[in-house]
């Protein structure tokens, strides 16, 4: 379906202009001279709204942009601003906005933009939309993420779950491989047929081929009858090999086979069978290390290597913790029959300093163990128990952002001033090369800078210096 944009302006000369760029560009554009005539679109449903801030009686920008958002809160919506009014857009920004144009506008940034909005809000969707199908079959918790490390991950598996490609999913022990395998199986074409895990590390190293490719009766002292293994188990579907980097080298070899051939071979058997199956495979280990010190293939490194999903650690996405922690304070009250407790902000505050060595499995493990036995109405830092963090009841806050919103959005500052200075020292403090490398519009990467108190001149400077 095309994606339908509103335009709202007084000056019929902007509305006939920007109709026919963007029309032309393939979008079903809807024009509005009036904030009632906007009003009546956004109730109608658009994708997108670029509006003018002035519009006369009735209702301004300001007011489109209130009704957009509270219509489709993801609804991206542009301010066109006239010339020296950058103060009003500023404004206008910290209402919601998500970008503005200056008049007189030039058409390739407009186009830009749209193009880049609206792409950014059908994979904002998207993702919600894996998030709650993941969550509705698996209990998606580990895959909470609003910030862009985890907004990467669910992009790269929103592009590649529809297709045959091996994926190999890598990340420190419980970052949530498997989560991610299974929301890959999910969303692709495969979803109806089986999803079969198997972990390497924990079978035996004599048993892992008849687990994986199944046995013949007799093949072995034992096998006194035949058995399906997972690959045969797996056929229509996906089949996941977790810490796969754990796996014998001769069995690597038959893996590999399989990748290559679409074919397995019982042991103990005389034919070999075709197999359908989508591989996904995960490991903690440096398998480039692995491959160095011959104790992983090579050439099974690149075959599974075809797309590669790099999960990060949670010490690397702190501004996920307020959110995860509350999820899983949810399900643990839920699964235990327990009035659902909140946590206070002494504990937010020692959650968001705390390094999870166990990553998202620890913090479930620490929310859970808290839910069970804190003895207050909220869980304070002191109900916590984080190994190796010391006394963390002895956290003080202030009055001032003691709400679970303000600590989580002290978070995500603190994450978005890091990220941005890392990318700003990349390019010499250079805002345009910045705002480029970073998927940002100039005018937006200032605004932010301003809001964090970042001056690009110092780390020009600096890096100068």
């Amino acid at each position: 379906m095309k994606a339908r944009v509103l335009i709202v302006d007084d000056e019929r000369a902007i509305r006939l202009s920007l109709t026919g760029l963007l029309e032309k560009e393939g979008y079903d554009v809807v024009a509005a001279a009036s904030y009632d005539e906007a009003l009546a679109a956004v109730e109608a449903g658009v994708d997108l709204v670029l509006t003018d801030l002035a519009l006369g009686k009735g209702g301004g920008g300001l007011e489109v942009l209130r009704a957009a958002k509270q219509q489709r809160e993801g609804t991206p919506v542009v301010m066109i601003t006239a010339h020296g009014s950058e103060k009003v857009a500023v404004l206008a920004m910290k209402a919601g906005a998500d970008d503005y144009v200056p008049k007189p506008f030039d058409n390739d940034e407009i186009r830009l933009l749209v193009g880049r909005l609206l792409h950014q809000s059908r994979v904002a969707r998207e993702h919600e939309l894996l998030l709650a199908r993941v969550e509705r079959d698996y209990g998606g918790g580990a895959i909470v993420g609003r910030g862009p490390a985890m907004r990467g991950v669910l992009d790269t598996v929103l592009r590649v779950a529809d297709t045959d490609l091996s994926v190999l999913v890598r990340g420190e022990s419980g970052t949530g491989k498997e989560l991610v395998a299974q929301a890959l199986h999910q969303r692709g074409g495969r979803a109806r047929r089986p999803f079969v895990a198997v972990n390497a590390a924990a079978i035996h190293r004599e048993l892992v081929e008849s687990e994986l490719f199944g046995h013949e009766k007799g093949a072995f002292t034992g096998a006194s009858a035949r058995r399906i293994g997972r690959f045969e188990s797996a056929d229509g579907g996906t089949i996941f090999l977790d810490e796969i980097g754990d796996m014998p080298l001769e069995t690597q070899a038959k893996v590999l086979r399989v990748l290559e051939e679409r074919r397995i071979e019982r042991v103990g058997g005389v034919r070999s069978l075709e197999v359908d199956v989508r591989v996904v495979a995960a490991t903690h280990r440096d398998l480039e290390a692995e491959v160095k010190r011959g104790r992983f293939r090579q050439d099974l490194y690149y075959r599974l290597r075809v797309v590669e999903v790099v999960l990060p650690p949670l010490r690397e996405r702190i501004e996920d913790v307020p959110a995860l922690a509350e999820r899983f304070l949810e399900k643990a009250a839920a699964r235990l029959g327990r009035p659902k407790r909140s946590l206070a902000p002494s504990a937010l505050a020692a959650l968001g300093r705390y390094a999870f060595p166990g990553n998202v499995r620890e913090l479930r493990n620490v929310i859970e163990h808290a839910a069970v036995l804190a003895e207050g109405e909220r869980i304070e830092a002191s109900d916590l128990r984080l190994d190796g963090a010391g006394p963390v009841g002895a956290v003080a806050t202030s009055g001032q952002g003691s709400s679970f919103a303000d600590a989580k959005k002290r978070a995500v500052e603190e994450f978005e001033r890091a990220f941005l200075l890392k990318a700003l020292r990349e390019h010499d403090g250079n805002v345009s090369r910045t705002a480029e490398a970073v998927g940002m519009v100039r005018q937006s990467l200032q605004q932010k800078l301003r809001e964090l108190g970042i001056r690009a001149a110092e780390i020009a400077d600096e890096t100068e210096g």
